[in-house]
């Protein structure tokens, strides 16, 4: 599901996420991606969310107001988000130890374009 509002807005944030060299033998194909925008000003909440799986990887992502989880909380409302990635074996919401992660350096602008996101840590 597109809007073409939230296109023709550019209120959205693209970019690629990709999987390090480390991580890709602690993956597989089927393991689930989930890949989520959170307010820069440190509210856990996601805005914005989507799931995949590490055979879709590298992918290139649009987060935007179709992506919602609730209609009141929109990514384009923000200003600012963090963005992350989390590889889950067991396909749970919940962080999980052992799950692979990754997100932007910094809060970035709603409106972002081609973020290059790597996943490269895994949870203790």
């Amino acid at each position: 599901g597109s809007n073409a509002n939230a296109l023709s807005s550019g209120l959205n944030v693209t970019g690629q996420i990709s999987l390090s060299a480390a991580m890709k033998a602690k993956a597989s194909p089927n393991d689930a991606v989930f890949v989520y925008a959170t307010p820069a000003n440190g509210d856990r909440m996601p805005l914005a969310i989507l799931k995949t799986t590490v055979s879709q990887l590298p992918l290139n992502f649009t987060l935007d107001d179709s992506s919602a989880m609730t209609p009141e909380r929109k990514l384009s409302t923000a200003g600012e988000v963090l963005v992350k990635v989390r590889v889950s074996k067991s396909g749970n919401a919940m962080p999980q130890s052992g799950d692979l992660t990754g997100g932007s350096e910094g809060p970035v602008k709603v409106g972002s374009k081609d973020l290059k996101i790597e996943i490269k840590d895994q949870m203790p």
